[in-house]
């Protein structure tokens, strides 16, 4: 691959510093590779999608050395930054949280993200104090580093049903506090209440695409004053759609029109091998659309 993963971390970092970007969700080197060819800038795991593909239930369904090899296969898929969706970091102490950025680290990855969220039936979410202990954990580990690496803090109780919009903006405040680099409250309930959130912290903000917010565009987002826009498993859910409608088509209704849009195997291979050889060779990716550029804020 061209670039080093110095290079990858420096530029993951400097996309979070101002404008708006996407950063879609792979699930295996092959899906990397062909949102590589298709101009992602950066890629992130998606811990429902990963789950999927080994045939189990999103949420605690994965082991953090599970996590973690599957990130490094994505990182080596491609030349791109790689951030790991790693639901509660793998254990509810302050330590673990630490020790998992560590070894996020280690393996090569840009960023993690890790969320308030215990992961037991009805998503319970962690006690408040204990909530912000365990980001400032996560920060003073990334600090050590020594060198760039974007860590994540989510307030998922919103999207859980744990708590109000209130309590999810006093969990941001506190998680800037401690230190986090990059603030999520994935789902809120509109766009009214996404605009509450960036008004209320000053760190950057991620925004989920799903619910109610895919009814807004990227322009739109950016315009707000998202900093980044992260897919989840939405779009290994699409193309599990697009298995689940084509094979119910056939033995259901004996018909095979849910295959008839099918990719060639000729444009598939053409994605795959740009997706290899673009990221390794074309250096620091091109700058976004200029209404991504305009800094409003987040």
């Amino acid at each position: 691959m061209g670039r080093s993963l110095a290079e990858r971390h420096s530029e993951f970092f400097d996309l979070h510093q101002a404008g708006c970007f996407v950063i879609p969700n792979p699930w295996d080197c092959g899906s990397a590779r062909m949102m590589a060819a298709l101009g992602a800038r950066a890629l992130a795991t998606s811990s429902a999608a990963h789950a999927f593909t080994l045939g189990r239930p999103d949420m605690g369904g994965v082991s953090r050395d599970e996590a973690l090899a599957h990130a490094a296969d994505l990182l080596g898929a491609t030349a791109l930054p790689v951030s790991g969706d790693f639901e509660n970091g793998f254990g509810d102490a302050p330590e673990v949280v630490a020790e998992t950025v560590r070894l996020s680290a280690e393996v090569g990855l840009s960023g993690i993200s890790v969320e308030d969220t215990r992961m037991e039936a009805g998503h319970p979410a962690y006690d408040f104090d204990l909530a912000v202990e365990r980001v400032r954990a996560g920060a003073a580990a990334v600090r050590a580093l020594g060198r760039p690496f974007v860590f994540c803090a989510r307030a998922d109780g919103v999207m859980n049903g744990a708590y109000d919009l209130a309590e999810g903006i006093r969990r941001l405040w506190a998680f800037e506090a401690a230190g986090a680099d990059l603030l999520y409250l994935p789902v809120p309930p509109g766009k009214a209440e996404l605009a509450q959130v960036l008004a209320a912290v000053t760190k950057p903000v991620n925004a989920l695409a799903a619910g109610p917010l895919k009814a807004l565009s990227v322009a739109e987002l950016a315009a707000m004053g998202v900093r980044r826009i992260s897919t989840g498993s939405q779009i290994a859910r699409v193309a599990h759609a697009a298995i689940r409608d084509a094979v119910a088509g056939m033995l259901g209704q004996g018909s095979f029109a849910g295959i008839a849009g099918a990719a060639s195997g000729e444009e598939i291979d053409a994605l795959l091998k740009r997706g290899e050889d673009d990221s390794a060779g074309r250096g620091p990716a091109p700058g976004p659309p200029e209404y991504l550029c305009q800094d409003e804020g987040a």
